[in-house]
């Protein structure tokens, strides 16, 4: 059999292993498969080419450009992860973990694609917030950007996911605007290597924007700056390492971690047997042991259930993982694969060992167990694992001791309070579950666990149909936690590109502050259109584009009519003398939305033309009643243009509704989808 030489790609090319070249073995067989390292790596040239070469290419781009560039490459992975899926085999999984890391990882792509486009601008600076006034007469502004940070993000992946692991650091990081150098795990590093090489081929990247080292980054932590980032996922021992370099500490440089993790589920004392619930229990903590044998950081490590419940949870999950087939992860029949690697097997076994000074093992003998299809004694191949504690109050191992495979503890509780105190023993977990179908139970381990765990997942009959599982990060939340997981934040949508831009205070007049964000803010300068604001296109509208309408008197016949026509006859538009008993107003007033209906009526241009559809209004505010015998006008004022697709985009209307003396009544955003010009 041939063996792999799995390459780096620094400074624009490919580069072969060499000096420090590592062997790398097939968890199946524990055959040599592939080599990777070389030691003579030029960092420093990598990292000046991400600054020099891939920064100014990808700052050069707009958010919008970015994300269709991240749509563009997932798509192309899609097509061709039949190759990913084949590669993967010889870590040890199976083809529903290929699913996971593969199709997960491109999933996550095309999330942040799409993130991109709609919450994103069509621009380089991203609005943190309001505008907030700094002095009395809104002449003086603040408000908070983001912009790209001007370095490089490194990336150091953990084995267990060569392609996710990678493609969830990568999305927001190219979304941001940062080129990336990947390292992944030695020991998977030749999928992750076909993955980069399948992005890289595709020619959808500008030059410089993703690097890869297979082996070790040498001293390349010793080369960064304050501009730079690092993402870590991986062992706390190895995190503290990296981020006690004195170069990250001395730069102040951006780490982020996610690190081990004793991750908990809890069986709520509602989840009886016979319930959904209970069957649902046990099917999560068997799936979350077994999928990619339990080489997950969300795996769930301790199982925690109502003390009178111990016996059945130990019992049913004992039968359910009788029908676990371990074997090699080629054949249909396996539901569970093999441990990365020889090296990963002798930890799991010792970290049980560990488990075991405190804890009974109820199910699972290492040296007593069927492998079909493969050598058990040469593959990296070990049982299911359970074990049960009968002091968790006083253990300590299994509370801070995870062995990073099909290995879980189940441990009793008194009342939800207990729980709650056991679960939060981990001293900081990335997820913690609760299958319960009680409201109360889940607001009180959300208010007891809450500051314990990055993400809570509850679970029942009503949610479970449509609920992705304990053991999945999904790229809208954040994933992350603190204390021993880390301190950390991925993901989490939008959130996730923030660690790659700087935010930063800007203060200034409201021209500055329009000019810097692209959207108009209130009392900058004013623009008259040489036409309707409704009869021009999107490409054709200019920010700060306003539109002044003519006045319009409210009678009293409008306020009835209105009143009678829509059904709305609340007192304050009928009852005078009930009105003025209210503090808010002098008598009767107008309805909120007759104003609006009116100013749609000062504002709007009747004929057919580029606005093809008033899609909603955001940020409305009434600010001062409207009477009788009052009049009002409207500023119809351009704010804000996204594009949507290759036909129209997204108008955001600054309105402002006054009266007679020019005092606001009425405040809103208007947002219209607008035809482009005609090519």
């Amino acid at each position: 059999m041939s063996i792999q030489q799995v390459s780096s790609f620094a400074s624009g090319q490919w580069i072969a292993p060499g000096a420090g070249a590592r062997h790398i073995a097939s968890a199946i067989t524990g055959e040599v498969i592939a080599t990777a390292g070389n030691d003579a790596l030029d960092v420093q040239a990598m990292l000046d080419h991400a600054r020099s070469v891939g920064g100014p290419a990808l700052r050069a781009l707009s958010f919008h450009d970015r994300a269709r560039m991240l749509k563009a490459l997932a798509g192309h992975l899609n097509q061709h992860k039949q190759a990913l899926y084949a590669a993967s085999f010889d870590t040890g999984a199976i083809q529903s973990d290929h699913m996971i890391d593969v199709d997960g990882g491109i999933g996550t792509m095309f999330v942040f694609a799409s993130k991109g486009r709609r919450e994103m601008p069509d621009g380089q600076v991203y609005l943190d917030g309001e505008v907030e006034q700094l002095g009395r007469t809104g002449s003086f502004l603040g408000q908070h950007i983001c912009t790209s940070l001007q370095g490089v993000a490194v990336h150091i992946n953990a084995f267990n996911f060569p392609v996710w692991g990678m493609l969830e650091k990568l999305a927001p990081t190219l979304l941001a605007g940062v080129p990336a150098i990947v390292k992944p795990a030695t020991n998977s590093c030749y999928v992750t290597e076909l993955a980069v090489r399948l992005m890289l081929d595709s020619g959808i990247l500008p030059a410089g924007a993703l690097q890869l080292v297979s082996g070790g980054l040498g001293d390349m932590l010793d080369h960064l700056g304050m501009m730079d980032v690092v993402s870590f996922t991986g062992s706390a021992h190895t995190a503290l390492k990296l981020r006690s370099n004195p170069v990250i500490l001395e730069n102040s440089v951006r780490f982020v971690a996610e690190q081990d993790s004793l991750n908990g589920s809890i069986l709520g004392p509602d989840a009886v047997p016979g319930t959904p619930e209970f069957d649902l229990f046990i099917k999560e903590v068997s799936r979350e042991m077994t999928t990619k044998a339990g080489q997950k950081c969300t795996a769930i490590r301790r199982i925690i259930a109502p003390e009178g419940q111990v016996e059945a949870v130990i019992g049913a999950l004992s039968a359910r993982l009788d029908k676990v087939v371990i074997g090699d992860p080629r054949l249909d029949t396996t539901r569970m694969g093999a441990l990365v690697s020889a090296g990963q097997k002798r930890d799991v076994l010792e970290k049980a060992a560990i488990i075991g000074q405190e804890a009974t093992r109820v199910y699972g003998d290492p040296d007593n167990f069927t492998v079909d299809g493969a050598d058990g004694d040469k593959g990296a191949f070990v049982p299911p694992m359970l074990f049960h504690c009968g002091d968790p109050d006083n253990a300590q191992r299994v509370h801070d001791t995870e062995a990073f495979g099909p290995v879980s503890t189940v441990m009793g509780y008194r009342d939800v309070d207990h729980a709650v105190a056991l679960v939060n023993k981990g001293q900081g977990s990335l997820v913690a579950s609760v299958i319960t179908r009680d409201p109360a139970v889940a607001r009180q381990v959300a208010m007891g666990a809450g500051a314990y765990h990055g993400r809570l997942y509850f679970n029942n009959r009503d949610s479970m149909k449509e609920s992705t599982g304990h053991g999945s990060p999904l790229p809208h939340m954040v994933h992350g936690g603190p204390g021993r997981a880390g301190g950390g934040e991925e993901l989490g949508g939008i959130r996730g590109v923030m660690h790659y831009m700087q935010r930063t205070a800007i203060q200034g007049s409201p021209d500055i502050l329009s000019a810097i964000g692209q959207t108009w803010v209130p009392g900058s300068t004013e623009i008259k259109g040489p036409a309707h604001p409704f009869t021009r296109t999107f490409d054709e509208l200019a920010i700060g584009e306003t539109l002044n309408s003519p006045s319009r008197t409210v009678t009293l016949d409008d306020i009835e009519i209105f009143a009678n026509f829509t059904g709305d006859t609340f007192y304050a538009h009928m009852d005078d003398d009930a009105a003025k008993r209210n503090p808010f107003f002098p008598g009767r007033v107008a309805h909120g939305y007759l104003l609006l209906s009116f100013a749609a009526g000062l504002f709007v241009e009747p004929n057919e033309g580029p606005v093809l559809a008033n899609t909603g209004l955001d940020n409305l505010r009434f600010m001062k009643p409207v009477s009788a015998g009052d009049s009002i006008k409207v500023r119809l004022t351009v704010k804000k243009k996204t594009p949507r697709n290759e036909e129209y985009g997204e108008v955001r209307w600054h309105v402002t509704l006054s009266n007679q003396e020019d005092e606001k009544v009425a405040e809103y955003e208007l947002l219209t989808m607008n035809a482009f010009k005609a090519n």
